[in-house]
């Protein structure tokens, strides 16, 4: 998979918000809860970087909700410092631009607290995370830093 680099500084405007769904940083209050529904939908792995990211402060993970359901996630700053995921929407509400808003949030957060770039690890869709915020692909960045995290255990 190929590591992204966006440039902060020159971040595109974001699409207009929803009128019926939030998106917001996690309130500590329902961290657990938040963490336990990454991990039923996303698995461990995302649920723990999740969970850190909700405990960091300032706080670097989103949520997406709509009448009081979680829809998707979004956090940084998890495997490394200036990373930008994980990130996930429900399967049955994907298409509605509600991974956009969690990806917008975080990239502004990133923004306002200093950072200039922001790297997406393991990037999926790299045509899409091009087009909407000027990500770039870099000499070195495949198979990207996180080909060296530990395998998983069997």
């Amino acid at each position: 998979m190929q590591d992204l680099l966006v440039p902060l500084y020159n971040l595109p405007q974001p699409p207009s918000p929803f009128s019926d769904i939030i998106v917001r940083s996690v309130f500590s209050a329902e961290s657990e809860r938040a963490t336990a529904w990454v991990k039923r939908n996303f698995g461990q792995g995302w649920a723990s970087e999740f969970k850190y990211a909700a405990n960091q402060s300032p706080v670097s993970a989103y949520l997406a909700i709509k009448d009081k359901s979680i829809l998707g996630f979004a956090c940084f700053n998890t495997a490394a410092k200036g990373c930008f995921g994980p990130t996930g929407t429900l399967e049955s509400a994907r298409g509605q631009g509600i991974g956009t808003q969690l990806l917008f949030r975080a990239l502004q957060d990133m923004r306002a607290q200093g950072f200039a770039y922001a790297v997406i690890a393991a990037a999926g869709p790299v045509e899409y995370y091009e087009r909407l915020v000027g990500a770039v692909q870099f000499e070195g960045g495949a198979p990207g830093f996180l080909g060296s995290i530990t395998p998983k255990e069997d």
